[in-house]
């Protein structure tokens, strides 16, 4: 297995090199030092912790961090000494996704390389967390969205909490549900995938649970006990991990107002073909019924960005039949087209209406959904020109021995 691990990081390095050349690029005035800190390292007896550690951003992550990551898990995969990883946040957040206060900027002053080179690192990292040699724990205690799932629903254990708080709400900001989230997303129970990625409403960590995001639930009290436990294991074995983290696990239903117990007339709705018959349904729905969750899902979906909720649906129905490196190579071509402005400015727009200026009055362009062309859904998740090479991942090398 020494040998597989050599191999493989060898094989490996030329990505890295990517990453680690986009450290220079990025637009914050920090010391070295303030970006070594971006993600802390704690050794135990077989294990390396991995801490996000931006608690100001909720964990928010850049560049950097993404580099940071992949750097120090291929030297982990590759150390005969560390049985498994783990990964956690500082403060109230897991991490709340990418930095899109910092993408917003960087695509306003015209940086589209640097802005390319975020997914590139982030995206990348993501697939070696996917194809992960060794075990993984991710705590996902606290606010986890959008890249803060991609960072985590790839490795092997996901233990949720009582903080714990998931979405994917990328469509509010007129982006779409990306980091992977086409591929497991389009995994989860009926159409669940299309519910949460269409709306972007958050789910507990009892709901993660109960639909297979988590793999185990705890009271955050008990995390104290369980990272003791896992920090003293000197093993590489998924079950005797897995054995710790059931040991200290809570059993967790969702609350009666949940989604999930409305699962039969979810599919009912968002099993359709397009945006515009999922509205339709849920429209009759709350007619004959005056379900409320009807209605606050009816809102949800008019508030979002109409291009984005088309382009959001056709990604995670193309995720249904994809891997995760086919999910990941799509996903960086969509997330190049949404931030050069070709085809809409939308993702600009987003941000700026919800995170920057903060009006929550956003101007989707097409602002409506019948404007929304299929051309454009279409060129949306179009290959790249020969100018922009597709996202490169080592899927050979990898798969080989994963």
């Amino acid at each position: 297995m020494q040998n597989v691990r050599s191999l493989l990081t060898r094989r490996c390095r030329h990505k890295l090199t990517q990453c680690k050349r986009s450290l220079s690029s990025l637009p914050i005035n920090s010391s070295a030092d303030d970006l070594q800190n971006q993600v802390l390292v704690q050794g135990k007896a077989s294990s390396r912790i991995a801490i996000l550690n931006r608690p100001s951003s909720l964990n928010a992550l850049n560049t950097n961090i993404g580099a940071r990551l992949h750097e120090l898990y291929a030297s982990w995969e590759d150390d005969p000494n560390i049985g498994f990883v783990v990964m956690k946040g500082s403060g109230r957040a897991f991490c709340a996704g990418g930095d899109i206060v910092a993408l917003y900027h960087l695509i306003n002053e015209g940086k589209i390389e640097e802005s390319k080179d975020f997914f590139r690192t982030l995206y990348s990292f993501i697939y070696h967390l996917g194809t992960y040699l060794k075990p993984h724990v991710a705590i996902l205690n606290g606010i986890t969205m959008g890249g803060g799932a991609g960072v985590s629903i790839p490795g092997t254990f996901r233990l949720a909490t009582g903080r714990t708080v998931f979405a994917t709400p990328e469509t509010q900001i007129g982006f779409h549900p990306d980091a992977g989230a086409s591929f497991y997303l389009s995994h989860l129970p009926g159409h669940l995938g299309e519910y949460l990625g269409l709306t972007g409403e958050k789910l507990s960590g009892a709901e993660m649970i109960s639909c297979g995001l988590a793999t185990h639930y705890s009271h955050t009290e008990t995390l104290p006990l369980i990272e003791e436990e896992l920090g003293n294991l000197v093993t590489d074995d998924p079950s005797v991990i897995e054995s710790s983290l059931e040991k200290y696990s809570d059993v967790a239903y969702p609350e009666k107002i949940s989604a999930l117990h409305r699962i039969e007339v979810l599919d009912k709705c968002f099993r359709h073909d397009t945006v515009e018959e999922i509205i339709d349904a849920l429209e009759k729905e709350a007619s004959a019924t005056n379900d409320p969750w009807c209605n606050s899902t009816l809102k949800k979906l008019k508030e979002a960005s109409p291009l984005s909720l088309k382009v959001s649906l056709r990604s995670i129905r193309e995720g249904r039949f994809q891997t995760l490196d086919q999910c990941l190579a799509r996903e960086y071509r969509m997330s190049l087209q949404g931030i050069s402005k070709r085809i809409s400015r939308d993702f600009s727009e987003g941000v700026r209406a919800r995170v920057v200026d903060k009006d929550f009055a956003p101007k989707w362009d097409p602002p409506s959904l019948e404007k929304v062309s299929k051309d454009m859904v279409d060129q949306y998740l179009a290959p790249l020109s020969e100018s922009e090479p597709d996202l490169e991942l080592p899927t050979k090398q990898r798969e080989a021995f994963s």
